[in-house]
């Protein structure tokens, strides 16, 4: 049962519908307040579990793959926008496999692709943690895979 935010009455009318990239969008007026406000109706994609390098499983949360890539391209002239689309395209990536499970390693390489071809210091970044760099040693390695 959906609520109005303000004043909390369950009553209210749809006055506009339509498709975002959030899900289907609907602008909903509270019948009591008159007060309008939004609501998302996302389609559940079914639920995908990752296995950890421990073998430890724990479910997809795309979140955490923002918060790193986020993490991974502060202060770098790449615009939240892409950053964006870069997460949502590993997703979607992720899901048309048709799997309900997916090994972490799988994950992280499909970031680490998308990152190298936007960035490369986001890309180096993002290595350092991901291939768990140990010292400068690992950085030249790295670096000197660059092209």
């Amino acid at each position: 049962m959906i609520e109005c935010p303000y004043c909390s009455h369950t009553t209210h009318r749809v006055t506009d519908k339509r498709n975002s990239p959030e899900g289907i969008r609907r602008r909903r007026e509270c019948l009591k307040c008159q007060k309008r406000f939004t609501t998302y109706e996302k389609i559940d994609k079914g639920e995908i579990w990752v296995i950890k390098k421990d073998g430890a499983r724990q479910k997809f949360n795309i979140e955490k793959i923002g918060i790193g890539v986020t993490r991974a391209f502060e202060k770098r002239p790449v615009s939240q926008e892409k950053i964006k689309k870069m997460v949502n395209e590993i997703e979607e990536q992720i899901r048309r496999k048709g799997k309900k499970e997916i090994k972490s390693f799988k994950i992280g390489e499909l970031i680490i692709k998308k990152i190298k071809r936007l960035d490369n210091i986001a890309y180096i970044r993002f290595a350092s943690v991901y291939k768990d760099f140990q010292d400068v040693k690992d950085f030249k390695k790295e670096i000197g895979g660059i092209k």
